[in-house]
Formats: structure tokens, sequence, C-alpha cells
């Protein structure tokens, strides 16, 4: 018997299987060997979809093709990059931020649509005087963007624009600019030509930021890439996406009201805890330097259910409204709805007040709402969201100069919160009156010279301070 020769189309067949191929959920970006009905990550139905993921003839990724030498060094030998940060024009981005860019970070900026993620992008790009900015649009067309630039009112001789999607142009474009900070518009805009699979798809979004990763950290520029926003309200894309970038900005707010929320939740040069807020106008986004002032309303006329909470967002004080109406429950279930609380959290304030301290409200209607449309989830606004819930309850008004700073435990018992002197010198700067804390706090008699301290210990002895 002879040996058997494979056949010309079976070679070919052999070089052809070297092309690779998975299949991937287009919600979460689970990866299987194999068409799924149901994503067993996110539960998803029909959201598999088959990309390539690598091919034989795939060419090197990457912003150079240059190999570094690299070998192990000592802990010790290592040495600290004295560069100083990128200051940012930009007060409430410098401080989210935590002081500035850092030369060659990666920073991943999303939000809902409509919120305004572009038109910050923009107003950034044009306010660094001292760079050079490279803005990369892939949605919008230049007369959209030169609508934008005229009608936010500024000009950067140094800011260059780009309408492209193809990424090896890009980095080419990058090479020639030479830019001090380049801004994406978006990440699922783009397209590699290693991939052979649609703009938006997990492995276009994971090759280009990784390529654009690379770009950054070998030239120490920062770069921004804006992403989408799902259903659900998380980043679009693979969740790899997320640990590669070194900072995760969110731009939150309802697109009803005027005020925008920038928040991070990951940083790798700061803290993760500061709060950004601007205020949306026809002229663009406007920083909100005191935010205490704008989310207090002042009225002639008291009214009740509504008091003031001193928090803490980071490392800056806030006093805001909380608003609370009490009503007798009209169906058979009574409702609980809240507007940026917990509404977890106000189930257990109401069942303290109905368990420890006497108040019948099991019967009764409980709507609360943060004014300005902002969410927090400082639990130092206990206190001001009991006090707000009695007043409405017993219809009687709390004084406007008084607010409110401490947290409520399920015996009832106020609990100190931190920094206590930082929210006293917030409401002396209101011109508060009177602020109520707990009496376990320490350090008051440090504090609060111009401003009346009232220490409670129980839920009863703030309902006797407030209504007798």
């Amino acid at each position: 018997m002879g040996m058997l020769v494979p056949s010309r189309s079976s070679s070919v067949k052999l070089r052809m299987s070297k092309t690779k191929t998975a299949f991937f959920c287009q919600n979460c970006g689970t990866q299987s060997a194999k068409w799924i009905g149901k994503c067993p990550s996110c539960g998803e139905w029909n959201s598999f979809v088959e990309e390539v993921v690598s091919r034989d003839d795939k060419k090197p990724s990457g912003f150079s093709t240059k190999k570094k030498k690299s070998k192990p060094r000592l802990i010790s030998d290592l040495q600290t990059d004295t560069k100083q940060r990128i200051p940012i024009l930009d007060q409430e981005l410098h401080r989210v931020l935590g002081g500035g860019l850092v030369p060659g970070s990666l920073i991943l900026f999303g939000g809902e649509p409509g919120i305004g993620k572009s038109t910050l992008m923009l107003q950034v790009a044009l306010r660094q005087l001292n760079l050079s900015v490279l803005y990369v649009s892939g949605e919008e067309s230049e007369e959209q963007i030169r609508m934008r630039v005229e009608r936010l009112g500024m000009d950067n001789p140094r800011c260059y624009v780009l309408m492209e999607t193809e990424l090896d142009t890009i980095l080419v474009h990058l090479e020639d600019v030479q830019p001090n900070l380049v801004i994406i518009d978006s990440i699922q805009t783009l397209q590699s030509s290693d991939i052979d699979s649609a703009p938006g798809s997990i492995s276009q979004v994971r090759d280009c930021t990784t390529r654009l990763m690379k770009f950054a950290k070998e030239t120490h520029t920062p770069v921004f890439l804006i992403g989408h926003i799902t259903k659900e309200g998380t980043l679009a894309g693979p969740k790899v996406l997320e640990h590669m970038v070194d900072t995760v900005l969110q731009f939150e707010g309802d697109r009803h009201h005027i005020y925008r929320l920038l928040r991070s939740t990951k940083n790798r040069f700061g803290s993760t805890n500061e709060l950004g807020i601007y205020e949306m106008q026809g002229t663009g986004l406007r920083e909100v330097a005191n935010p205490s002032e704008i989310l207090i309303h002042t009225q002639s006329e008291q009214l009740s259910g509504s008091a003031i909470a001193a928090t803490m967002e980071g490392l800056r004080p806030l006093l805001i409204e909380i608003q609370a109406l009490v009503s007798t429950a009209v169906y058979g279930t009574p409702q609980r709805n809240t507007t940026g609380f917990d509404i977890r959290r106000l189930n257990m304030l109401l069942a303290v007040l109905e368990k420890r301290s006497g108040f019948r409200l099991g019967m009764k209607d409980v709507f609360l709402n943060i004014a300005g449309g902002m969410r927090l989830e400082d639990p130092a606004m206990d206190l001001a969201v009991i006090s707000a819930v009695l007043s409405s309850n017993e219809d009687i008004p709390v004084p406007a100069n008084y607010c409110f700073a401490g947290e409520v435990g399920l015996s009832g018992e106020i609990r100190p919160v931190p920094r206590i002197d930082q929210r006293i010198n917030e409401a002396m700067k209101l011109g508060m009156e009177k602020i109520f804390v707990s009496k376990h706090s320490k350090g008051l008699q440090e504090v609060g010279k111009g401003i009346q301290i009232v220490a409670v210990g129980k839920v009863e002895e703030l309902f006797s301070e407030l209504f007798g």
C-alpha cells in the first residue's frame, strides 16, 4: 500500500484553519468556544456573536514595532518617574483625577447618551492653551464640531481635530502631530485592520484599547477614551476594558435636570471619593465651585417635610436639601418611593421609627427626594431624612437655618460620622445657626464657635428638640 498524500484542497484548509474565531457575549464580554443561547454570566439571551480572534497574517499590534530589551531588576534599583502631573484648567476634573493628568495615563470616560460627554471633553481640549491637543471624532462631522465650538465660545490655536475611525491612520497622525493630549470620541467607533469584525465589537474594542495603551505608555501622552453606556448603566464592551485603563470616570445626571456629577470609580493615581459638579447651560458645562449654595432652596414660606443634611463627597463638604412627604395611604399597600436615596435604607429608617420610637408610619405613603437630582450615599444623611419624615408627618416645618449630620442605628441611637469639623465649618459658612450631631462625636469643643451644636443620642431626643 502506498502512502496517502494530502491533496491541494486539504493543504489549503490546513492553512485556513489558522484563523481562530470565538463567540463573545455582546452584553458582558464573556468568551465561549461555541454558540450559547443564554449567557452564563449575565443571563442575556441570543447575545453571542462569532468574532475573529487571530489570523495567520496578523500584523504586529501596537504603536511601535521596535522591541525594547528588558531584564529583571532588583526592586531597590527601580527609579521613580520624576515627571510632574499636567494641570487641567477645569478645576472639577482636576480634583476628580487626583490633582491633574499623569503622563502616559489612559482614562476611560463614560456616561449616558446626551449627558454631555463630548461637550465636556471638547471644553477640556479648548481650554488647554498650553498643550497641543488632538481631538479624534468618529461620530461627528466637521460641521457638527464647528457648531459646538461656536456654541461654547472658545478657541485654541493648538487644538487639532481629526475625523477618522481607522486606528492605523490615527496612529500615523499621532506620530506626525505628536500631541501632548489625545481625546478619542469614542472607543466604540474605532476599527483595527487586525480584526475582522465590526466596530464596537468585543474584539475591536479590546484590540484598539491595547494599541492606544501601548502608545500612551511609550510616548508618555495622556489619552482620554470616551465610552458608551449599556441599558443597565455599565460601560459597553468587555469588562477587561476597565481593568486595562488607569482611570474610569463616570458622568452622571438626569437629562431633565441641569446638574451633572463627575465621579471616579477607579483611579490608580488618586482617590475615588472625589466628586465634580457641573451645571448644564446653553454655552456648555459650567463648573460649580460652591454647590451648597445652589442645592439649598431658600423660600420665604416655611413648609413641612424639608431638612438640610451636611454630607461629605470625598474631601468636599456639601449641604443639601432633603424633602419628604408623608400622607395616608389611599390604596391598600403603602408606597415607598425615593429619588436620589437608597430605598432599602429608607425602609430601614422607617422601621426604626416604627419599632424603637413608636411613630405609626406603617400605613402611610412615604416619598423622599434629594433636591437637585443628585444621588448620594452618605450615612450622615440619616438624621436629616428622619427629621424631614417626622416634619411632614407632624406637619410642622423645620427651621431653614437648622442642619443635621448623624447616622441612625437599628436601635434608634444616633451614631457619630467622620469629619464632623468640616461639616460644621461648611454649615457656618452658609449661615446655619444650629446643627444636630451625635453626642458621641469627638472634638466638638474645638469647632463651631459661631454655630450652636446640639448633641443628641436617640431619635426621641431629636424629636423633642425639634417639635417639643
